[in-house]
């Protein structure tokens, strides 16, 4: 409908429409920002934030109008790419690690919630059902005197002060005490209340079924130390460690995040137990990308050229076998392979003892795991290739062909001087994107060797069939350090490499291409 058709109040509905619309939008967007800065995830509520003002600005601006269309699509970009790799980035310049894993305030409020039994009576405790929330029953075990406090609702993530009531004399019954798994269930809900008595003292959780007079064990000193109540010792946040230390130096847990600079970067390079693995898994990780580029893009193109063939009957039926590989799940394709290649009982091994009475150690020689690797993945990968390379041979003019049989040149001339020129050519950005892939390979290895076998020389988790992908997962996950940092340096270091790489790749391609002309 025109705005020539429309009654004057349609008008004026229609021009406040878009505004409050994208006041509502703002609103919604300024709400999230606001909610993922609470939860302390600064670097994610900025780019959130950064989104928000570009959508406003684009859809509001008429000189941004041709960018409407394509503002999801850098919004996605923006979250999904940009948002994970500078979030990396950020990480590779920390300690954080399974050792260092809180901010500062939250490792400084968990010693300052820590108690310690203080001189006092105890109480027998008891949990009861009320409804949907609980009562709490104190008894005192010297006088036999019975508090009651609640009812309360439980949850483990807050702090709270309760008072207690005497147990009026013929009160009814309270409802039978929950199960011993239910009240370790509320155990960690528990240890945040403290109940105040009738008399004025407070109590608070000193076992399953106890409460005693507890104080706080860290009391915070002006200077920003914290003092032990119970036997008088010190320890103070160190900014460079990461930990609070006593005056001995020793290091207490949990250990908070702190930036450490370069210090992630420069182990890699400098320290020899990062440095001799990460060199070696790097050469094989391009020597495993190149080889496997190689033999999966022969392969399908070979299997191409055949396929091409005139001649060739049940063409139709070829294709649909040979493509199966890429219909079938990669990852079940590996565990099949990773039982095929069994080194007592895989049907290669039992063919090969068959045959020639070997059994090759497929699993824990080193080099035959790198060519069980080769093998598996020029499996997974050579049918796609052999489909690409199918659709480029049918673009090629067939007045070639023609023209070099009136020559009398052959296959192998024909190969050599036309289709793989004129193939290569428009193939080589999918080489690139290839190699790109495989030095990723992350679910190849991790489903088939998992590294292994391991270097014996070596004191940090790494094998001799680790790519640097899966090497730096068992740094930050499967090691009992579990260095985030350090995970996030060498994920760093990968991305500039293969960037790197790439680049190089490309550009002698358009060097050998500008040759060519």
């Amino acid at each position: 409908m025109s705005d020539a058709t429309l009654t004057p109040p349609a008008k004026a509905e229609r021009r406040w429409l878009a505004p409050t619309l994208l006041a509502l939008v703002i609103v919604a967007a300024l709400y999230l920002v606001v909610v993922v800065y609470a939860t302390g995830e600064v670097l994610l509520a900025l780019t959130l934030l950064v989104i928000a003002a570009l959508a406003v600005w684009i859809y509001s601006a008429k000189a941004t109008y041709a960018f409407r269309y394509l503002f999801p699509g850098i919004a996605a970009a923006l979250v999904f790419v940009v948002f994970p790799m500078l979030y990396t980035i950020t990480i590779g310049f920390t300690n954080y690690s399974s050792r260092n894993l809180l901010e500062f305030p939250r490792a400084e409020a968990y010693f300052l919630s820590d108690t310690f039994r203080a001189e006092g009576s105890s109480y027998e405790f008891s949990l009861h059902p009320a409804g949907a929330e609980y009562r709490g029953r104190l008894v005192d075990a010297e006088s036999g005197a019975a508090f009651q406090f609640g009812p309360l609702a439980l949850a483990a993530d807050r702090r709270l002060e309760v008072a207690a009531e005497p147990e009026p004399a013929g009160a009814a019954a309270l409802p039978e005490p929950v199960t011993l798994k239910e009240l370790i269930g509320h155990q960690k809900a528990l240890k945040g209340i403290t109940v105040a008595l009738p008399d004025g003292r407070k109590v608070g959780m000193a076992g399953l079924r106890e409460f005693a007079a507890v104080q706080p064990l860290w009391v915070k000193r002006p200077d920003g130390s914290l003092k032990n109540q119970e036997n008088g010792s010190v320890i103070r946040a160190n900014p460079v460690s990461g930990f609070f230390e006593t005056e001995a130096g020793e290091k207490l847990q949990p250990g908070f995040q702190v930036g450490i600079g370069w210090d992630n970067y420069r182990r890699i390079f400098t320290e020899a137990r990062f440095r001799e693995p990460f060199v070696r898994i790097f050469v094989w990780t391009v020597l495993f990308s190149a080889l496997t580029v190689l033999f999966a893009s022969s392969l399908g193109m070979l299997l191409a050229v055949l396929l091409n063939w005139d001649a060739l009957r049940f063409k139709g039926s070829y294709r649909m076998l040979l493509f199966l590989p890429y219909a079938v799940p990669g990852f079940i394709s590996i565990l099949v392979f990773k039982g095929l290649f069994n080194q007592n009982v895989g049907e290669i091994n039992l063919i090969l003892s068959s045959l020639f009475g070997i059994k090759p150690q497929w699993f824990s020689d080193p080099l035959l795991a790198k060519v069980m690797l080769l093998i598996v993945n020029t499996w997974l990968g050579f049918p796609y290739m052999m489909v690409i390379c199918m659709g480029l041979i049918k673009a090629i003019p067939a007045d070639l062909y023609e023209a070099s049989a009136v020559a009398g040149a052959g296959p192998l001339t024909n190969f050599w001087s036309i289709t793989l020129p004129l193939v290569l050519k428009p193939l080589t950005p999918l080489l690139i994107s290839s190699f790109a892939f495989n030095f990723n390979n992350f679910v190849l290895i991790a489903l088939l060797t998992g590294g292994r076998p391991d270097f014996i020389d070596t004191s940090v988790p790494a094998g001799t069939t680790d790519l640097l992908v899966s090497y730096t997962y068992r740094i930050a996950f499967q090691d009992s350090g579990q260095n985030y940092g350090l995970a996030a340096a060498i994920s760093t270091v990968i991305f500039l490499m293969v960037a790197a790489v790439s680049l190089v790749q490309m550009r002698f391609t358009k060097v050998v291409e500008d040759e060519k002309r």
